[in-house]
């Protein structure tokens, strides 16, 4: 799959983000091998963070959109981690998601979705992957969702 991520991304009208710069003491991404593990993204858009708790309103939407925006972060940083070449990407691993949960909310999987869609979209079979959804009482900056990636590069 010859392109770059920002080509894929932009094919479905979205922007690829700069890169934010690590608010405490860690980096975007490691590299360990073949292993790139991108660190937690939060959902920023150009009208800041998205907050909220799912489930104490906060719908459904909202949180997948949160999701989606915290994907759009990961692929902006795994493009950076590949240099923009895709056919150095085997596939993605695993993503991990957070979500800002009321006591009671049983939808994190749907919510995750939208990370877990999004990713697939745009890196077509390599983007299927393993997935954890889980509901939290907090996030930093009071962000409705954070999600983690794992990819792997060719050998």
């Amino acid at each position: 799959m010859t392109g770059s991520i920002e080509q894929s991304l932009a094919s479905l009208g979205i922007k690829m983000p700069s890169v934010a710069p690590a608010v405490a003491n860690y980096v975007p991404f490691t590299r360990r091998g073949a292993l790139i593990t991108i660190s937690g993204q939060l959902p920023r858009t150009d009208d800041g963070l998205i907050t909220g708790t799912l489930g104490n309103g906060t719908s459904i939407d909202r949180g997948f959109a949160a999701a989606q925006q915290c994907a759009v972060a990961i692929l902006a940083i795994l493009n950076e981690a590949i240099e923009g070449d895709l056919d150095r990407l085997d596939g993605c691993v695993q993503l991990s998601g957070f979500v800002q949960s009321a006591p009671g909310f049983t939808e994190h999987s749907t919510v995750i979705n939208g990370a877990s869609d999004l990713i697939a979209t745009v890196l077509g079979e390599r983007g299927r992957h393993a997935r954890a959804a889980v509901g939290v009482s907090s996030l930093p900056f009071d962000v409705a969702v954070e999600v983690s990636a794992q990819f792997m590069l060719r050998a």
